[in-house]
């Protein structure tokens, strides 16, 4: 069992930089690969970035490659998303998850699931 918990949205200026958290809970962690997701209203939930439980292998989504980061720290139970160049269109809620399947983009694989925090991004 994994419990989710995101920290670090709020409102930012076009070019500006946030950095989310996602604190774990539970002893699979480490060996979860971790995924970041966002959702507009009335649009599905998008794919944004992932890690394998080592940080070995990362995957992004086109739209925020060389713009954000994802990383984690194992001993410390969290994963982060450094998000840098923010425009407009990444006005989103942003989710954290887990699974313990491969990296994969599909949130269907994902077994876990933050509350959500929200990025609003001015221009």
């Amino acid at each position: 069992q994994v419990q989710l918990v995101e920290s670090g949205g709020g409102l930012v200026q076009a070019g500006g930089s946030l950095r989310l958290s996602c604190a774990a809970s539970g002893r699979t962690f480490r060996r979860n690969v971790m995924g970041w997701f966002r959702q507009v209203p009335g649009k599905e939930r998008e794919f944004v970035a992932a890690i394998s439980w080592n940080g070995n292998s990362i995957e992004y989504a086109e739209s925020v490659k060389a713009r954000f980061t994802i990383s984690r720290d194992n001993a410390k139970n969290t994963v982060y998303l450094q998000m840098n160049i923010l425009k407009p269109e990444d006005t989103a809620v942003y989710y954290c998850a887990a699974t313990q399947y491969g990296i994969t983009l599909y949130s269907s694989r994902y077994g876990y699931w933050g509350q959500g925090t929200q990025v609003t991004v001015s221009s």
